[in-house]
């Protein structure tokens, strides 16, 4: 299986993924043309060679209006992040949530700065004039809603109120529309990401000290593995944030692969520890999936109720529903349902059971299991479920296709298989050779 690995011990913000992503490319240069073609507006992205602790990485500028964002630029907003440690000054989505759409702001520092901000349906509207596959609009505008709902829910405002600052909003579209395009471009099938390291300490904001991780970023990495350190400030950006959780399939230590390329995004900052998210791109040849397992025991259900709970199961994203006879307390007859299902959607399962069974009670247990790694294609109508690994290689119809088959053909059950698995013998064969 194609596999991206990130490690993020020194924080995720967007510039320093799209830096480690870039590296995996055969040819950069002609993914930072292409980016730079694209018509974002005021926006154009410069690729640097960067050194970190003796590795030596890329490290990615977006300029607006031929600028890049500085530090006074940004202390006066919500967001306000410091950005004292990492420097990740280009993955911020900093908001003014006190002003109008337009106003002019008299710094301490001496700078006159004319601001105006942006909505997230303003921000739509730039990405639907780019000349992008509606698959990469798409994740681009996931991921910046991931980032309103985070600052709505810190603030506590409705979504279309709020707003971003104008240079924020470009030089954070560019960064999440940069990693969107190059993961679209690594057609990777799987992407596994470190324990994300967020930093330490506080951060300074319009509206006084704030804790790392910020409001907006921890809300984004509900359910994600963070951890803090030694390092002082934020590490971990809400756009940095929002495109992990977006693209991540599960987080955890590097499962065994075959490197086939690494990457390093660097951050502008030099600390004790490399400044850079890493990222290998490889195979993993055997899958090692972590599921959940559910299970009651129900003594008073009917077999139609039953039947009715495991289908709603099975709907409600369930990946596997079956049920035993077992014997309960006092010797009665019961029956043990049991749901296989993952983190994603365990809690919306756990409230189908107690919706739709007896049960006052659902026991929870974690477990690893082995798997082939799985593709479906389609030839002729038919559907082909093909498994592969540890050594084993197996294809086969679906049923229902072979049921249609032999429905539409008038062959038996058994004669319509056979005739569909030499029929799957000679595609194979073809497409080998």
């Amino acid at each position: 299986m194609n596999t991206l690995y990130l490690e993020c011990n020194m924080g995720a913000a967007g510039d320093m993924l799209t830096a480690a992503l870039l590296e995996l490319l055969p040819d950069p240069d002609d993914f930072v043309y292409r980016f730079n073609t694209l018509g974002i507006p005021r926006i154009l992205m410069r690729r640097e060679d960067s050194v970190k602790c003796g590795i030596h990485g890329t490290h990615i500028s977006i300029l607006v209006d031929g600028k890049e964002e500085s530090e006074d630029m940004h202390a006066h907003h919500e967001h306000g992040h410091s950005h004292d440690d990492n420097d990740h000054t280009h993955s911020h989505e900093h908001e003014d949530h006190e002003h109008g759409h337009e106003h002019e702001h008299d710094h301490e520092h001496g700078h006159d700065h004319h601001h105006s901000h942006s909505t997230l349906e303003q921000v739509r509207f730039i990405v639907d004039f780019l000349n992008l596959d509606d698959k990469v609009k798409a994740d681009i505008m996931a991921v910046y809603g991931l980032i309103a709902e985070a600052e709505s829910h810190a603030h506590n405002r409705p979504i279309d109120q709020v707003h971003f600052h104008e240079v924020g909003t470009m030089d954070a579209i560019a960064d999440v529309t940069a990693v969107c395009m190059l993961l679209n471009e690594l057609n990777v099938e799987k992407i596994i990401c470190s324990p994300v390291h967020v930093g330490s300490g506080t951060v300074k904001c319009a509206h006084g000290i704030l804790p790392v991780p910020a409001p907006a970023t921890a809300y984004i990495l509900k359910d994600v593995p963070i951890y803090g350190g030694e390092i002082k400030g934020e590490l971990c950006t809400p756009t940095g944030a929002a495109l992990l959780k977006h693209f991540v399939t599960e987080f955890g230590p590097m499962p065994v692969m075959r490197i086939s390329s690494t990457g390093y995004g660097c951050g502008k900052k030099d600390f004790p520890i490399a400044n850079c998210v890493r990222a290998h791109l490889g195979e993993t040849a055997d899958s090692n999936d972590e599921v959940i397992e559910l299970s009651c025991n129900l003594d008073d259900m009917s077999a139609e109720d039953m039947a009715f709970a495991c289908e709603e199961l099975m709907l409600g994203g369930a990946r596997d529903v079956y049920t035993s006879s077992v014997l309960m307390k006092k010797g009665r007859p019961g029956t043990l349902l049991t749901v296989i299902t993952d983190d994603e959607h365990k809690d919306e399962i756990v409230k189908l059971i107690f919706k739709h069974t007896s049960t006052i009670g659902i026991r929870q247990c974690r477990m690893n299991r082995y798997i082939l790694d799985r593709n479906i294609t389609e030839q002729d109508g038919v559907r082909i479920k093909e498994s592969a690994g540890y050594g084993v290689v197996r294809s086969k119809a679906e049923f229902d296709d072979i049921a249609a088959y032999a429905r539409k053909t008038g062959l038996s059950l058994s004669e319509a298989r056979a005739k569909l698995n030499l029929q799957i013998k000679l595609w194979g064969q073809a497409r080998r050779g």
